[in-house]
């Protein structure tokens, strides 16, 4: 009985997820008429789909608008990563922060286009051209268990992948989460694949998979074939919605903003195309021979005719006065044996049956975030904007177990509100994303706790669970604890309510390097979680390293009160590297979480609570010249890296880019997409160009292909491309060992690309004037050489490089080498 009861209580609060999950920061879900229409429409759909891909913004937006909002079925997407490893169009975010950004971007598309979230354990590591170097950095058998988890779970009747299980002409990302999907089709209908699941989920076997194809995945000189394929129009037009499916679909891609990918609405037929891989083919329908009706539930012909009756009376204009029918409805539900359609259209029932009534049910922290063992004020309001009796029998916060017996009678639209205090356990966890809790690997994040793998953030760090009787029928809604407040300009703002600990510790760099013996000071920022608070902070360094003081006492009395505290860090004799740790301690206890917030309009704001560490390097370097200005592009760290060593960083606006004025630094350094994102460039060009005449050193970063805002980027032309190289070991080979850039004031060796992380470079040129010198070739295994990643071009009195090669990740990073030929380039033209 144990394991039934255990299988019944995941299934229910898995369930309870797929309506809910998504909106933990967000303001109450008020449907409209017409939305309460579309959910009983949907409540005599029995049928589910899975689109499987491999990072957020691969998945057919289109597609699932489609399937979710016309065909009506229980619709999800399983992102293999959440993307950390791309790039990031409107901030300096990379790596977990990005995947943190990428994760909301992804649960607010599907908001809009109605799927579910999903997503494994994988790490995405960066761009892999090999689908088998993908499989060896990712744990393989720990991707394809998440992935059959998640189809166990969720029992889909048809998955589809975006991308072709046949190895060739895409990211190795892609291809691998479609073979693995080709895979997880088998082995989640096999008992014997992945049986420690099957404590608390069941063996699903989907009908079929399908890979929704495209002419685009066909060279342009290979005709688009249909024969044999299955051919869907999802262009239709959905007037409860008001919106075409193409609208619909570009409001959710264009929810992917730190990529870019901003989307025009498109009305019209629009055809997908797909073909069978495994299972029952289909013909015409991607459901073919799937019973979606409900035949499929044992003992349901008293709900089926019940639910048509509901669906034939509806008025959207009166939604209350279809309570009645639908709490016979319920009834009926509630009769059949446990299932897990049975239970997933109770709980959708429930949403509609809420919504009819006009029942809005909201829980509001005092303040955004609470510390174990502290009271925290939470208000609780509950309106029935109804004829219909709603009776509030009584609440419980969740997880503290604290509840309260209310039996208030919630009349007509009149507001009911509690004011409750809660004490918050001292054994709460705090609020960082589950999946970096732990270290991970390259390829794969940690989570320990299995019934967490799938789920797109975590639960509710507190929950309101409440018990109603309407019309004498017992319902409990469990609502999340947020926080909000009223902003002059924007109005009500949500965001989740964090417990976290009552004090941080920040250290401002990432990296400190140092370029000498001489000492240099390392500030550590103490900001309180709570009001009164008073201890030491200390700092850590590596074994060799000095450090002075040993401790330093804090005093902070209030609430979000931060102060700095000095120490003096003496590098070691030798160049080394190591980890600087900050940590306060309070009563004995030691902290070592830093304090994030990543704040942008499109996503609640997200808190993360990373240790507060930061890479120390000692290394043998020289830099001629000190006055940089920066240009800053879609945002990195670069310019902050280089005022680590010495540099004297000026950040330039538009109206500082004229060449008389930047004829005073010593280089002018361009972040990276720069020509993607700043408009101004077209104009200020010249000035640019201008400058390096004049005798200026001009160094521009990556940009990609496409969207750029000029051309012409350098004095002379060159073609910039897609090619990469994503082996951060591959070797790397001096094609002008004599060239001042390898020599001057830093001799480059072999050794200083070792210790790179992520991928040499990317969008290298493939073509470029004969006044360009390619300064260094590299290749990915198996691959032709790429020589574009640094290109030097002497004009006028000065000179211009380009150059694709990932400092952006390096310089942060701390590579020594990476800081020595950065250094090098700066220093061009420099006597």
């Amino acid at each position: 009985m144990r394991n039934l009861y255990s299988l019944r209580y995941l299934c229910s609060g898995f369930i309870f997820y797929l309506i809910s999950g998504i909106v933990r920061a967000q303001a109450p879900i008020q449907y409209t008429g017409s939305d309460i229409q579309k959910e009983i429409a949907k409540l005599n759909v029995l049928g589910t789909a899975l689109y499987m891909a491999a990072h957020p913004d691969d998945e057919n937006t289109r597609l699932i608008a489609w399937l979710a909002n016309e065909k009506l079925l229980n619709t999800g997407y399983l992102s293999l990563t959440r993307g950390d490893g791309g790039q990031n169009l409107i901030g300096p975010e990379i790596r977990e922060q990005l995947g943190v950004i990428r994760t909301q971007e992804l649960l607010q598309a599907r908001r809009i286009d109605g799927g579910k979230q999903f997503f494994s354990r994988a790490n995405d590591f960066g761009f892999s051209k090999d689908w088998q170097e993908t499989v060896r950095i990712w744990d393989k058998e720990q991707v394809l268990a998440d992935m059959v988890w998640t189809i166990r779970k969720f029992k889909p009747d048809v998955l589809i992948t975006r991308f072709s299980p046949t190895p060739g002409g895409t990211h190795g990302h892609h291809t691998t989460s479609a073979i693995l999907a080709v895979e997880a089709f088998t082995a989640a209908g096999d008992k014997n694949r992945f049986p420690e699941q099957l404590n608390t989920v069941e063996v699903w076997q989907p009908k079929r998979i399908l890979w929704n194809t495209s002419s685009f995945f066909y060279g342009q000189n290979q005709k688009f074939d249909e024969t044999g394929k299955v051919i869907v129009d999802v262009g239709g037009y959905n007037a409860l919605l008001g919106k075409s499916y193409g609208e619909l679909a570009a409001e959710s891609r264009s929810m992917h903003k730190s990529q870019g990918f901003g989307s025009g609405g498109v009305r019209g037929s629009s055809k997908e195309y797909f073909e069978n891989l495994k299972g029952d083919k289909a013909t015409t329908d991607l459901l073919e021979g799937v019973d979606i009706s409900w035949k499929r539930v044992k003992g349901s012909e008293k709900v089926s005719k019940l639910l048509a009756k509901v669906t034939a009376s509806f008025n959207p204009a009166k939604p209350a006065a279809s309570i009645p029918d639908l709490l016979t409805l319920r009834t009926a539900l509630q009769a059949l044996p446990a299932s897990y359609y049975r239970d997933l259209k109770l709980t959708e029932l429930d949403t509609i049956i809420k919504a009819c009534l006009g029942l809005y049910l909201e829980a509001v922290a005092s303040d955004p975030t609470g510390i174990p063992g502290t009271p925290l004020g939470v208000n609780i309001e509950g309106i029935n904007r109804s004829e219909i009796p709603v009776q509030w029998q009584k609440l419980k916060f969740l997880p503290v177990g604290q509840d309260s017996t209310l039996n208030a009678i919630l009349p007509n639209n009149q507001p009911f509100i509690i004011k409750s205090k809660l004490a918050i356990p001292v054994n709460t966890p705090y609020s960082q994303p589950y999946w970096l809790q732990k270290p991970g690997t390259t390829g794969m994040f940690t989570v320990e706790d299995r019934n967490l793998i799938g789920r797109p953030e975590n639960p509710p760090a507190v929950s309101v669970m409440c018990d109603l009787l309407i019309n004498k029928q017992a319902f409990t809604f469990t609502i999340p604890v947020v926080y909000k407040r009223t902003d002059p300009v924007a109005g009500e703002v949500y965001r989740p309510f964090e417990i976290t600990p009552p004090v941080f510790v920040s250290l401002r760099e990432k990296v400190f390097v140092f370029a000498d013996d001489q000492p240099k000071p390392v500030n550590v920022r103490v900001k309180s979680g709570q009001a009164a608070i008073s201890g030491d902070v200390t700092l850590l360094v590596p074994a060799g390293w000095r450090v002075e003081p040993q401790r330093i006492p804090f005093e902070l009395t209030q609430k979000g009160e931060e102060a700095s505290y000095t120490f003096t860090v003496y590098p070691s004799k030798n160049q080394s590297e190591g980890e600087l740790k900050a940590t306060a301690i309070v009563d004995g206890k030691t902290y070592q979480q830093s304090l994030i917030s990543i704040t942008y309009p499109h996503i609640p704001t997200q808190t993360l609570l990373p240790l507060a560490s930061a890479r120390v390097t000692k290394l043998d370097l020289k830099i001629k010249g000190q006055q940089i200005a920066y240009l800053m592009g879609a945002g990195d760290e670069v310019a902050a890296s280089l005022a680590q060593i010495g540099y004297q960083v000026t950040m330039l606006q538009d109206r500082d880019i004229n060449a008389k004025d930047l004829a005073k630094f010593d280089a002018v350094v361009v972040g990276v997409r720069a020509y993607n994102t700043h408009d101004q460039l077209r104009f200020l060009q010249n000035q640019l160009m201008d400058y390096v005449k004049n005798g200026g050193t001009l160094v521009v970063q990556y940009n990609v292909n496409n969207g750029l805002v000029t051309n012409k980027l350098g004095p002379y032309p060159f073609n910039l491309s897609r090619d990469r190289i994503t082996d951060e070991t591959a070797p790397v080979q001096f094609l002008h060992p004599e060239h001042p850039v390898l020599n001057s004031p830093n001799k480059i060796t072999t050794k200083d690309f070792e210790g790179w992380v992520q991928e040499r470079g990317l969008y290298f040129p493939d073509k470029w004037d004969k006044n360009y010198e390619a300064i260094l070739a590299a290749h990915d295994p198996g691959e032709p050489a790429q020589n574009g990643g640094l290109l030097v071009a002497k004009y006028g009195k000065g000179y211009y490089i380009y150059t694709g090669y990932a400092w952006f990740r390096q310089l942060p990073a701390g590579v020594s080498g990476a800081y020595r030929i950065f250094s090098n380039i700066l220093a061009l033209g420099k006597k």
